[in-house]
């Protein structure tokens, strides 16, 4: 695929999520040719290996940084069990802050958002161009899509990660209930987990 920008061409990644990262270069084209304003952010980022690609595609913008950095927190992992979601047992542990700035190539625009999404949240009032909701699990899922929802601008984006993942089973349902309270279409992607695309 062509580049962005011969300055902002986002490298081809690892086979199985060759998808999603092409389509978030669609994404990325439309965002910047019409001019959509405001941040991005993740909430979900583990060690960083998606994050990264935002970061490379708005050198110029903001990325929040959403996670815990210590894995699952455990009021989350209660109600994925309580819902049959899942046991949330996964150990996500193995990463850290430095690790995951540690691969932005603007780390200056980088905001670390520590601890359970959205209690980091911490007041912060933004309007988003993009956003990944990638935490996994029901509950943070859904209060991402509460959150930044109405923030996102009028061409901006919404990347849903595992909508179709059986392991992850409260991502679709968060999803599904969130935008049949608001009557908010979405268009799953056929990429590894399943990811979902919201637009305004």
């Amino acid at each position: 695929m062509a580049a962005l920008t011969d300055e902002r061409k986002i490298p081809v990644p690892q086979k199985g999520n060759y998808i999603r990262i092409s389509t978030f270069e669609l994404a990325v084209r439309e965002i910047l040719e019409n001019k959509v304003p405001g941040s991005t952010a993740e909430v979900g980022v583990y060690r960083g290996d998606f994050a990264k690609y935002i970061n490379q595609a708005f050198p110029d913008r903001i990325l929040y940084l959403f996670d815990t950095f210590e894995g699952f927190d455990k009021n989350d992992t209660a109600i994925e069990q309580a819902k049959n979601f899942g046991d949330g047992h996964q150990d996500f542990s193995n990463t850290s802050t430095e690790l995951v700035l540690s691969k932005m190539t603007t780390r200056n625009n980088c905001i670390i958002k520590q601890g359970r999404f959205p209690n980091s949240l911490n007041g912060l009032e933004d309007t988003f161009c993009f956003v990944s909701l990638d935490p996994d699990l029901y509950e943070p899922i859904y209060q991402g899509l509460v959150y930044f929802y109405p923030r996102l601008s009028k061409g901006g984006y919404i990347f849903i990660h595992d909508y179709n993942n059986k392991h992850y089973s409260g991502a679709k349902q968060a999803v599904r209930e969130y935008c049949q309270q608001h009557n908010i279409g979405y268009t799953p992607v056929s990429d590894e987990w399943g990811t979902v695309v919201i637009t305004k």
